[in-house]
């Protein structure tokens, strides 16, 4: 057993998630999570909502709401959608508790005492209508590297090189298309220089273990070529307060945001141990995770977020425990662990364009789920997940793929099954001898405990999926061979019981391999053949308290009990276990579905121009 970090992105508290983002993070972070449990791991996953930056004080103003009633609103809203999916998080917090702002402040002055925080100069890009600092990723340009036309002030996605905003060519504010102005500040800057040597040898280690994704090792390692000092504190009121004399006073001058979500995987798991029942050493169980160098960590993106999670952590950690060139003493959170993989995927698409909420294309958690089951959205999210390649969400291969696969294939054979064992016994028979095929059968579902495990554990979740069905096919193969709905005399009734029970243990092994994906359904199914209780654990919302400041607002957390998740095994049914006659658990999709949402994104009406 060992003690797995499962580190998942923290969503922007800008407004509720769409489909391109759980994509990315949830539902992939969720399956792997779910799995390790399941494999007897000792997981902690963690997340929250990252609510600090300029962005927000921009899209607050616009809605007419304080900053704080802004975030309150959407942290709220992300934290139903998630839960709604069933993500199940040990801690989703946020990034505004007291909590968090220690255990951030802490990092900075690890690394300011050890040299790796040093102060320069810097060109910041300013509104010339609002006189408000512009955040990095507001101001697009001409990368002066490739000549995409499309770069960030922070990289290139087109390149992957690390940008300033004064870098680009023609520089615009996306707020506006105003030309921003450029003036020096002082700041606090990360010496990633200093910190380049040993963060080429963690990437070189990676590599060489051969578990990352080629494409995030290729793009984390052409990004060390050009690395340079990387700004760490903005010219903002909103944000957390610089920890040094002289800083601190200054209520315009904070630490980035880029600095301080990244550091909520750790501040999580320590306000998550703070929350235990208990005192002394349990509050410390964090660092289980975090100290324990055999611990494993994984941390869970989408590809626009790899520079900070390949380069700016490592070299956060890396700096903390005084591992680059200037050396140093690890800080007060003790030997602190470098990722052990970088899951990032691709971006997912909605109807062939790129999710874009400021541009209407956008499909949103809450509404998708108001009208389709939650398993069925977790199911296509799997099956076409962009996770080396970008991938399309459309409406007409999720009507497919959910009758086709879901209902036709995963649910036909689970209701059949049980329709014939409750017309015919009413309980789960005991099964005579075996015949070749049913042994051949049972050997095939027992191999792929195996194989659709290690195909989760090291993230090709597509093809663990494919795996999963491909034995839901084989399975309905068998009924077709072995037709037990022929089998009526009494002589064959006998024969008709031990097919029967095959096909029940078949359906009971083969919804342990499939609940990390669809654990909603999952119970359903273990009901129907007999079990009790709740499958997969689920998580829940709890609404808490700060746990330092009690003049902060109460705020919602995600949260929940696994410990009573299955085993990823093999578990004989149970004979005479009750089996009575099923519900469809999927809803099949009417074809018209596909006219009706693609109208409500305004596409049948521009595709028939």
């Amino acid at each position: 057993m060992s003690h797995v970090l499962s580190a998942v992105a923290w969503p922007y508290a800008n407004g509720p998630r769409h489909l391109g983002h759980v994509a990315g993070f949830g539902v992939p972070s969720d399956v792997f999570s779910r799995y390790m449990r399941m494999a007897g791991h000792d997981v902690l996953m963690v997340s929250g909502s990252d609510e600090h930056g300029t962005p927000i004080l921009v899209q607050a103003e616009k809605a007419g709401m304080s900053p704080q009633e802004f975030i309150d609103a959407n942290h709220r809203l992300i934290a139903q959608d998630l839960t709604l999916l069933g993500v199940s998080y040990d801690l989703y917090t946020r990034t505004t508790t007291a909590n968090h702002d220690h255990v951030v402040q802490e990092m900075f002055l690890a690394n300011y005492r050890n040299g790796y925080m040093v102060q320069e100069s810097q060109q910041v890009a300013i509104s010339p209508s609002t006189g408000r600092t512009l955040p990095d990723r507001y101001i697009e340009g001409t990368c002066p590297i490739c000549g995409y036309g499309e770069a960030r002030g922070d990289q290139c996605d087109h390149c992957g090189n690390q940008l300033d905003p004064a870098d680009l060519l023609d520089p615009r504010s996306k707020i506006n298309g105003e030309t921003p102005q450029f003036q020096d500040t002082q700041h606090f800057f990360l010496d990633l220089p200093a910190l380049a040597e040993a963060l080429g040898q963690w990437l070189d280690d990676r590599e060489a273990s051969g578990l990352w994704r080629p494409n995030v090792i290729k793009f984390s390692k052409n990004i060390l070529e050009e690395i340079r000092p990387r700004a760490m504190t903005r010219d903002i009121d909103w944000g957390i307060t610089i920890p040094l004399p002289g800083w601190a006073e200054n209520p315009n001058k904070k630490l980035y945001v880029w600095f301080d979500a990244v550091i909520g995987y750790l501040s999580a798991a320590v306000e998550w141990s703070r929350r235990l029942p208990g005192e002394g050493a349990t509050q410390e169980r964090w660092r289980e995770w975090w100290n324990d160098p055999d611990a494993l960590a994984y941390y869970f993106m989408g590809k626009d977020n790899i520079t900070f999670h390949s380069q700016i952590w490592p070299a956060e950690l890396l700096g903390h425990n005084g591992q680059g060139s200037r050396g140093g003493e690890p800080g007060p959170f003790g030997m602190l662990n470098l990722p052990t993989e970088v899951v990032s995927s691709e971006f997912l698409t909605m109807e062939g364009k790129q999710f874009s909420t400021s541009r209407s294309v956008v499909i949103y958690v809450r509404d998708v789920l108001e009208r389709y089951q939650p398993d069925a959205v977790r199911y296509f999210l799997s099956a076409a997940a962009p996770e080396t390649a970008d991938s399309d969400f459309n409406w007409p291969e999720f009507v497919k793929r959910t009758n086709n696969e879901l209902v036709a294939g995963w649910g036909n054979l689970v209701n059949r099954t049980a329709s014939m064992i409750a017309k015919n016994f009413g309980q789960i028979p005991p099964a005579g001898p075996l015949e070749e095929l049913d042994r051949h059968l049972q050997q095939q579902i027992a191999d792929g405990f195996e194989r659709v495990g290690h195909l989760i554990a090291t993230h090709k979740q597509k093809a663990a999926l494919t795996e999963a069905m491909h034995l839901v096919a084989v399975t309905n193969a068998y009924v077709s061979a072995t037709e037990p709905f022929k089998l009526k005399g009494e002589d064959q009734r006998e024969r008709l019981g031990t097919v029967l029970h095959v096909l029940a243990q078949a359906v009971v092994d083969l919804n342990t391999m499939l609940s990390p994906y669809l654990p909603h359904s999952s119970t359903v199914v273990h009901q129907a053949f007999g079990g009790e209780g709740v499958f997969q654990p689920m998580p829940v919302i709890e609404e808490v308290s700060d746990l330092d400041d009690p003049s902060r607002p109460d705020y919602p957390v995600i949260t929940g009990d696994y410990s009573d998740a299955p085993r990823w095994e093999h578990r004989p049914i149970t004979v005479g276990a009750p089996v009575a006659k099923p519900t469809p658990i999927f809803t099949k999709l009417d074809p018209s579905v596909i006219d009706e949402e693609r109208a409500r994104l305004g596409l049948v009406e521009q595709d028939s121009v």
